[in-house]
Order: C-alpha cells, then structure tokens, then sequence
C-alpha cells in the first residue's frame, strides 16, 4: 500500500511501518561486499542529517548541492534536505568544471556534498569562483582532502553535528510547516546546445507522479529494485522515491559500468533503464545464437518464434493464446528463457520501465519475446518524468511510448508538437523568466520540442522537432530512428546522422573496436592502429553490407549512402555528449568537420 505522506515526512512514517526491514541492499565506496540498512537506519540517519544541516544554518528553500554517483549517503542527504524544506540540486557525478561552476553559481549554492575523489577535486579548482560557495562535505572517506583546503569535511564528521538530535525541535516544526507548494528539487538538465537550465520541482508535483503512475506499474514492497541510473535523472529520481513510497527495498549501484556484475549478484525483481542497455543485452543474446552450432540455433530460433507468437501476437494486444501456443510458450520459457534471465541476474523479474530515448521496435519486441516485461514509457525533466508508459496488464503496440498517465493532458500542436498539462507538469525553470513565456502556451500547455501522434489512445513519438532534417532534396529525415536501427548491430557502438541541408544521408559511426579487432584477426587483416583499421577497406565493406540490411525498412532518401569510421569514441571530455550521454550534433559535426566533407565530395 502506497504512503501518501508529504516527502518530509514519509521515511519516517515507512520506518514505523517497517522498523528492522531493510530498505537498502548497497555497497560502500571501494568495497565488493554488499551490505544492508533498514527503515529504522535510514529514518535515523535522515533525522541526524537534518540536525546537522541545520546546524550549518541551513535555511528554509535554500539550495543544496549533490555531487556524486549513487550512494546511500547521497539518500540520507537527501531526505534529510526535504525534512527542513531545503532544496536538494543533483549534479551528474561525470559533471565537467564548466558545468558545475555554472549551477552553483546560478543556483547560488552555499553546501555542496561530493562523493568520490574525481568530484572532490572538480569542486575544490572552482571553489574560488563559486562566491557563494563555503563548504564541501565529502561521502568517501578514502578522499585526499588538498592541504590547504579549510572549507571541505567528511560526511562522517558532518554527521556528528546531528548528533542526539539537538534541533529536533525545530526539525519537527519544519515538518509540520512542509506543504505542497514548496521546490522539492531543480534538476538542471543537461542540454545538447547552450547552459544548462534549471527545472523547478515541487512536491505536488511528485505526489501526482507517485500516484498516477502506481496505476500503470503496481511496484510493491515484496520488489528488490535495482537503481542503475543516477539520482540526478529525474526517470532514476521519481523511480527511486515511489518503490519507497510501497516500501520496496533499493540496490544502490554505485558504479555503472558494474551493472551486468550487481545484476547477477542481487537479483532485482525491477529496474529502470535506458534503451540502451536493452539493445546490449539484445546484441549480446543475438551474438551467442549466432555462434552456436547449427542444431542450437535452430531451437533458439524456434524458440524465438513461439515467444513472438505468444508475446506479441497475443499478449500485448490482449488477447488470450490458445492452448497449444500457452504450452509451447510454458516450455521454453522454463528450458531457456529462463536460462538467458539467469544469466542476466534477472531470474526474478518483475517489470522493467524503460525510456530516455528512442527504443528500437526490434529490442522492444525481442525482449517481450524473452519474457521480459519492457515497460516502456516517454518523460521529460519537466514533466517529472512519465507522460505516458504501457500500463501493465493493458494491450500495448510495439513502437508506441505507451498510453498517459492519469491526469495529463496532451495536445498536438503546430509541426505536430506534443503539448503537456496537468500536476505533474514543472512551473517553470528557475530564475528564467524569458524561457518560462516561451515553454508555455496560452492555454497552459507546455511545449516539449517532440513531435508525435495519437492512436487509439496510445501516443507515438516522430523525433525532436528541431533534430528533424531537411535534404537538400527538400526531404525531411529524422535521425533518431535511423540511429536507433543501426544501434542494434553488435559492430556499431555510437553513431551520428549527418543530412541536413545535404544531398544525402551520411553517419559518423564509433564502431566497437572489441568486435572489430576480433574480425579483422579472423580475417587475416592486419591490426596496426585503429586507425588503420577504420580505414580498411574490407572492414568498411562488411559494415555497409550490414548497415544495408538494417536500414531495408527506411525509404531510399533516408538511408545512409556514406559513413566514417572513427579511430576513437565520442565523449563528455570532447563536448560530444551530455551528461545523459545524448549526442551533441552541433559539437560532433564542428568535431568532424574535416570527415564530414569528406563524405560528400564528388
């Protein structure tokens, strides 16, 4: 049963319902052993955490800075920040310098708390030109503080400062003051052109999420729920804060790049992804039948066929399978379905909700066909993330986003722009007053930049409206849905469409140099660089015979004629990706230039 209490209040109402029941499966920084806290740790750590805050004369709505991957003490802060009606603001822990100057200083920031040695040290070079800025609270203990630093301290040492709980008092006066209107959150979003801008967040707003989207994915408090996004994406943040509100029980996955290993050793019932991961798991499957003996991959692919059969003809457009069809389905399921779960660690799983870009048609119906329940979904940061999402237990079509949420309206605007309103929906970004006339029409209604379509109550999205390309042929391409196709092959890690103002369509392509290499030696090709081996001809003529294949579902004028291999990948360092790891066209092809030409003479 949901807690509807304000967030202020609500871990430590779960805490009285719950007590020794633990609530976090984690791990501390550096460590391989996983470890537990329950409702009672966390109600008491949250409260330690309030004394302390205000001990450091944290005020009301003030702003507070998280810099840091998930940790467990990046929860307590925050919770402990809604107990006093401050206002937490989540930095991605792969934030630059540049960007971590422009938020504090924007948001006016005073504490700042920091996990990691990377953090610590982006934080103490632009200490001095952060005005504002007067202390750093740091999560791991392990962390080098510089020996002039006089402003930094350890989380563990704040802590003492909340101790015996000395403002309770006023702690719990602050409680009772806690109301619907006050900014629980700004997340900053991260933005492939220009600064970052500031979305307001209020804890109606999250109420409404909470409640509206309970109804379309019934998480409970028998679910082990893996984070693997950062708390600093609003989809991980609103994810994370509702499993609570059941009381489900959190992995807190600190490291990313651990995800396939924390899987397997925690078996999550849930967890919230981006396509993404989807689309490697996909590859991954794809590659083991590929490489199997003749007799395997006939089963498999048989296999694979009743999936679909049962899944996706059936399932997902509610209808009840007959017998034999549910028999079949039965069996493999249990004789190798649910050999690639385990393998996965997903042997328990629930739902997966899954949004942040554009979900291949191809991985979405694969892993409904493995067993899988993909729920996939459309948010924004200024919608708190959900808009819609396929409602469990509801027929859904592969290659729509799902069907809105209770209390969003959505309307199709000029140049066929989605259009929000309703509670979940931001008021606006912080201190932008401009920005704020131009995100809102007359009616009310915000304006997302994605275009899309309703049908049969399910929305479909086209792309983002100024991502759309127009040809020199006055054709107009959308390159997030040609991106996505080629995203499956296992050759292809990254890539970006080049076509506007352009004759044709071209793609710079970061292929997965692991894969390539092992070709190029089963091959005989010779492995000298890698640029060499981008270069090679034979390897650039098995990719397009592949590229070829993929793209068979695209009309002629919007298939790729072109592309480039490049010897490295696109990065954050570079300006090529944001923090979310979107691309960033504008600085890719500044970038590329030089190749981008290339692609196109006579």
């Amino acid at each position: 049963m949901q807690n509807t209490s304000h967030i202020a209040l609500m871990i430590h109402e779960q805490a009285k319902k719950y007590g020794d029941r633990r609530v976090f499966v984690y791990r501390d920084f550096g460590s391989l052993k996983w470890k537990e806290a329950s409702w009672k740790e966390f109600s008491e750590n949250v409260k330690i955490v309030s004394n302390a805050m205000l001990n450091l004369g944290v005020k009301v709505q003030e702003n507070i800075g998280v810099f840091a991957q998930n940790a467990i003490q990046y929860l307590y802060t925050d919770f402990g920040a809604f107990g006093i009606r401050a206002v937490t603001i989540p930095f991605y822990a792969t934030s630059s310098e540049q960007q971590l100057q422009f938020i504090i200083n924007d948001a006016q920031i005073r504490i700042l708390f920091v996990g990691e040695q990377a953090q610590y040290d982006k934080a103490a070079r632009v200490f001095s030109l952060c005005p504002t800025l007067e202390r750093i609270i740091i999560f791991d203990r392990s962390v080098r503080i510089s020996a002039e630093d006089k402003s930094s301290m350890f989380f563990s040492d704040f802590l003492k400062l909340g101790e015996n709980l000395p403002r309770q008092i006023e702690v719990e006066k602050l409680w009772a003051q806690a109301n619907e209107d006050d900014i629980a959150n700004i997340l900053y979003t991260s933005g492939t052109t220009g600064d970052s801008k500031g979305v307001i967040l209020s804890y109606s707003q999250y109420h409404a999420a909470f409640e509206a989207n309970l109804k379309c994915v019934p998480i409970t408090d028998k679910d082990l729920v893996m984070n693997f996004l950062p708390y600093t994406h609003v989809f991980e943040r609103g994810w994370a804060i509702l499993c609570l509100t059941v009381g489900a029980t959190l992995v807190i996955n600190t490291y990313p790049a651990e995800i396939q290993q924390s899987l397997r050793e925690t078996h999550p019932t849930c967890m919230s992804s981006v396509p993404r991961f989807w689309e490697k798991v996909f590859i991954g499957v794809k590659e083991k039948i590929e490489n199997s003996g003749p007799v395997q991959r006939k089963i498999f692919n048989n296999a694979l066929r009743i999936g679909r059969k049962y899944n996706i003809e059936y399932k997902s457009r509610g209808k009840k399978p007959p017998l034999a069809l549910e028999l079949e389905y039965q069996f493999v399921n249990k004789t190798l379905f649910s050999l690639i779960r385990k393998e996965l660690g997903l042997e328990n799983a629930n739902f997966f909700p899954t949004a942040g870009a554009h979900v291949s048609a191809e991985v979405e119906e694969f892993i409904h066909t493995i067993g899988i329940d993909m729920i996939v979904g459309y948010g924004l940061t200024e919608s708190l993330a959900t808009v819609s999402c396929d409602h469990r237990g509801k027929p859904y079509t592969i290659g729509s986003v799902g069907r809105p949420i209770e209390g969003i309206s959505i309307k199709i605007g000029e140049n066929d722009e989605v259009l929000l309103k309703g509670p979940t929906i931001t008021r606006g970004y912080y201190k932008r007053d401009e920005l704020n006339k131009q995100a809102f029409d007359a009616d009310g209604y915000f304006h997302t930049g994605d275009a899309g379509y309703l049908h049969n109550g399910e929305l479909f999205l086209k792309d983002r409206i100024k991502d759309l390309f127009k040809t020199s042929n006055g054709k107009y391409i959308a390159p997030q849905a040609i991106e996505a196709s080629l995203l499956v092959d296992k050759y292809i890690d990254q890539i970006c469409i080049v076509a506007d103002c352009r004759k044709f369509v071209s793609a710079l392509i970061v292929p997965n140099y692991h894969l390539l290499e092992e070709y190029a030696k089963d091959n005989g090709i010779e492995l000298t660089s890698r640029t060499n081996l981008c270069a090679n001809e034979q390897i650039n003529q098995m990719l397009k015979e592949r590229i070829d294949t993929l793209q068979q579902q695209f009309a002629s004028y919007e298939q790729i004629k072109r592309f480039t291999l490049l010897p490295k990948g696109f990065s954050m360092e570079a300006g090529e990706l944001t923090n979310t790891l979107k691309i960033k066209r504008p600085m890719l092809y500044k970038n590329y230039a030089r190749e981008i030409e290339k692609m196109y003479e006579e």
